[in-house]
């Protein structure tokens, strides 16, 4: 059963005559009818009669005349909705946003994206690397912005966007607010509250770790405002990227010796296909113009 069988059929009983409908489909009378008695031979039934110069459909074609007529709208709404899509009107992205990215930080961009791109709605799913990824792989997600000093698994594709500095986050009372960086080994003895969805925990362990640092550990938590609240009243010290949202009454230092710093990349999956919204949020964020680290990347900016 092919589309233009079924839109000749409806052409021939809307204007009951086989020579108009042939002229208004732009098609010769004969094709016409060899295409309406192919339809007609498939589904064993008479569709059209021509009873004495007369031509009207048959009770089968009565019956069938509105299935076909939507299947004709169906596929027309189709193609309308195709066209939107392609224009970038209407169409939908789901972009994983790692949870430590500040919605400071990203909110430049979603506003600037939103002027260019007003056709375009995004839905934000925000978490954690491993549960972005595994939605990636899954399909659940169409781009991913995400940070992780291990590297990406195949097939993921990175491409950088911005880089961040650590810093030390204390109170403003402690020892450290009026100095004008940290290195790791002063830290030794420091009572330390650990962000649990920090990308970066097993990796500034370990550097802790090379240099010979203790820390003690004490609080834990996913909810980074809980954690700020706690190292803002005096009760110990956390690890920050540079541009989190931070609550008042913190001090923020920069690490150094070493620094340590976190690349956000936009992630893809290799060989997958770009929809034409995804490639222009993909060229959007490569152009954006992030705001830069306030430091140096090297241990001589303390």
């Amino acid at each position: 059963m092919e589309l233009h069988e079924i839109r000749y059929f409806l052409a021939v009983g809307r204007l009951g005559s086989f020579t108009k409908a042939a002229e208004q489909c732009c098609v010769t009378q004969p094709s016409l009818t060899r295409a309406i008695q192919k339809l007609e031979d498939e589904l064993g039934g008479l569709l059209v009669s021509r009873e004495r110069g007369r031509v009207h459909l048959t009770d089968l074609g009565r019956l069938l005349e509105p299935e076909f007529g939507e299947m004709l709208e169906r596929r027309e709404r189709a193609k309308r909705a195709a066209a939107r899509f392609l224009r970038l009107e209407g169409a939908e992205l789901r972009l994983g946003v790692m949870c430590t990215i500040g919605p400071v930080r990203f909110v430049g961009f979603l506003n600037h994206f939103r002027v260019t791109h007003p056709g375009i709605e995004l839905t934000l799913v925000e978490g954690v690397p491993a549960r972005l990824t595994e939605m990636l792989l899954g399909g659940e997600l169409d781009v991913a912005i995400m940070a992780d000093p291990r590297g990406f698994p195949e097939p993921l594709r990175p491409s950088p966007l911005y880089a961040e500095r650590f810093m030390l986050a204390c109170g403003p009372a402690h020892d450290f607010a009026c100095r004008n960086a940290i290195r790791m080994h002063d830290l030794a003895g420091q009572i330390y509250l650990q962000r649990i969805n920090c990308e970066f925990r097993d990796h500034l362990a370990e550097i802790l770790r090379a240099q010979g640092t203790e820390i003690l550990r004490s609080h834990r938590s996913e909810r980074e405002d809980w954690i700020q609240s706690m190292v803002a009243a005096g009760m110990g010290v956390c690890f920050l990227p540079e541009f989190s949202a931070t609550q008042p009454g913190l001090a923020l230092l920069p690490v150094v010796e070493p620094a340590v710093a976190r690349e956000v990349c936009l992630v893809t999956v290799g060989g997958r296909r770009r929809t034409a919204p995804l490639a222009a949020l993909a060229t959007a964020l490569g152009r954006y113009a992030w705001p830069a680290s306030r430091f140096c990347l090297d241990d001589e900016a303390g």
